[in-house]
């Protein structure tokens, strides 16, 4: 099948979406299909690339600095008169395409694809699913977001948040309306936004965002990784994974981390107490380095990808979250792949990743000491973390990727067969 994949972030953009479209399109083109993925470009000007069998199509985009690009690190706030003053724009910001909606026909007036996947309601997605209703191509979309994702951050006065959250889901309701067929990363979300959805005419389905299990799994990190991060050896480490960002609430796990080396003493044969390894980049990085950085049970690796990303997982003997806004979360598969006990927060969907008292613990949104009893529980009981580590991986073939393509392809075929427009 001819394939377009429309989104508003792409590799080498570190988010759940990116990722995703990322693996969906090289997934889609390694089982032999032709595709074709469009997305802002991150110089400002058009330009296509070929990359894993795959043909990108930047379009014409521009700075959005009020949000980071999630590909160049992020400096610490700067100083004037000894104060931190609030950081208003970002010298990297977000690429936007904002009237796409020309090169969007020109470009799939040439590839006419035989279906069109929208990740995002961007004015990219929005331009798609215009030229899919004019043409007659069958559009699925898959709604990544929840009212809270974009809300959230914005640090909206609760009498604010509310309607702000109500005209959100509305929009993303009306956006999925106008498709041959939706879907969510979980059940949850799709209940969620659509509630129990007999009132929604188009289909929808819980496609989960999966995991490719062939390059996460369990083993033995390879030494190499703890000399290039400067890792300590035969520690016990808390393992986090992602953006830094305010809305993680990556903080709290150091907090929690931290009450739990008080908690817990030294074990026979551990180095040190209980550590903490944050992966990742984002806004609140600087901000936690300056906190937390002199600190030696705390280690900042900043953005890894690829093979290293793999090799930590491993290194971490559990995998800890703050983040209330999760509507999968890729990293909680791909630490569950890799053999990891979870500790997450119980809120968005993760409760279908993370199963309280089963692979891991589930707890309160906000509370650092149930993180800390949890972080205690696993770290002071080996028998315990084996069999939790144990039902991870058994949770996580439940979100092999390969089974999402098939699924995804499944999907594909059934509306390029009925047309757009039609009941399936």
């Amino acid at each position: 099948m001819k394939i377009l994949i429309s989104t508003a972030v792409y590799y080498p953009q570190i988010n759940g979406v990116a990722v995703f479209s990322h693996n969906l399109a090289s997934g889609l083109a390694r089982r032999g299909h032709e595709v074709m993925v469009i997305c802002p470009s991150q110089t400002g000007k058009s330009h296509e690339l070929v990359a894993d069998g795959v043909r990108v199509v930047y379009l014409k985009s521009v700075e959005a600095k009020i949000y980071p690009d999630q590909i160049h690190s992020i400096s610490e706030r700067k100083k004037i008169a000894g104060l931190r003053v609030p950081r208003l724009l970002y010298k990297h910001g977000f690429r936007v395409s904002v009237f796409p909606a020309r090169e969007v026909k020109r470009i799939l007036n040439e590839f006419r694809p035989d279906v069109v996947h929208v990740q995002v309601s961007d004015p990219i997605g929005l331009s798609v699913v215009g030229w899919a209703r004019r043409t007659g191509v069958p559009v699925v979309t898959t709604e990544h977001n929840q009212p809270d994702v974009i809300t959230d951050p914005l640090r909206m006065p609760r009498l604010l948040k509310k309607p702000a959250n109500a005209l959100l889901a509305a929009y993303f309701r009306n956006h999925q309306s106008k498709s041959d067929f939706v879907t969510m990363p979980t059940e949850k979300a799709i209940r969620d936004l659509l509630g129990r959805g007999e009132e929604f005419a188009v289909p929808v389905a819980a496609v989960s965002n999966g995991v490719d299990l062939s390059a996460f799994r369990p083993g033995k990190a390879e030494e190499g990784i703890y000399n290039k991060y400067d890792l300590p050896h035969d520690v016990p480490i808390v393992l986090y994974v992602g953006r830094v960002d305010p809305e993680k609430r990556v903080e709290l796990v150091l907090k929690a981390a931290k009450e739990a080396r008080s908690a817990i003493p030294k074990k026979q044969g551990w180095k040190d107490k209980i550590n903490v390894v944050i992966v990742g980049d984002g806004v609140d990085k600087a901000r936690l380095e300056r906190l937390y950085g002199n600190e030696p049970w705390v280690h900042f690796t900043g953005r890894v990808m690829g093979e290293d990303l793999m090799e930590l997982y491993k290194v971490g003997w559990v995998f800890a979250t703050a983040s209330p806004i999760e509507t999968q979360g890729i990293v909680l598969i791909e630490a569950a792949a890799s053999g990891l006990p979870l500790i997450a927060v119980d809120a968005g969907a993760v409760s279908e990743v993370c199963v309280n008292g089963l692979n891991g613990y589930l707890c309160e949104p906000g509370s650092v000491s149930e993180i800390a009893d949890a972080i205690a529980k696993l770290m002071s009981d080996d028998e315990l973390r084996r069999k939790f580590a144990r039902k991870s991986v058994e949770i996580a073939r439940e979100h092999d990727f390969e089974r999402t393509l098939d699924k995804f392809i499944n999907i594909y075929e059934r509306v390029a067969k009925v047309g757009r427009g039609k009941e399936i």
